[in-house]
């Protein structure tokens, strides 16, 4: 999955791309349901919506094996990487000191992140 097609996972799919990522193997359609039926509610049918634009996304890979299995085709840190470019890019004008500024600014960090955002930042001589 290219990082342009990362973009076009909505909010309700990627909760079930967390559950994908969160397994070692791939999934049974019957336990991503009664996974997201439990956690978030869902209707069966919503579920099997969600999975279905997934595939057609080239997000999510379908496999038949008696009943289908499904396995993320997308990293998590390939979707991570482009979420937060794209949030950077929309909110920040693409500027990624703005949304650190934004973060200090707003207790987002704690002196601990401070502390080890400086130790990565530190330039040997």
């Amino acid at each position: 999955m290219s990082n342009d097609s990362a973009g076009k996972i909505t909010g309700s799919e990627l909760e079930v791309m967390k559950l994908l990522w969160r397994a070692e193997d791939a999934l049974p359609v019957t336990q991503i349901r009664e996974e997201l039926q439990r956690t978030k509610g869902w209707e069966p049918a919503t579920i099997k919506t969600l999975i279905a634009r997934l595939v057609t996304k080239g997000a999510v890979r379908q496999e038949k094996r008696g009943v289908y299995y499904y396995s993320p085709l997308v990293g998590e840190g390939e979707y991570s990487a482009w979420a937060t470019d794209d949030l950077i890019s929309r909110v920040y004008n693409g500027s990624a000191r703005a949304l650190i500024a934004a973060l200090v600014r707003s207790d987002g960090l704690t002196k601990e992140d401070l502390d080890e955002l400086q130790q990565m930042f530190r330039v040997e001589e």
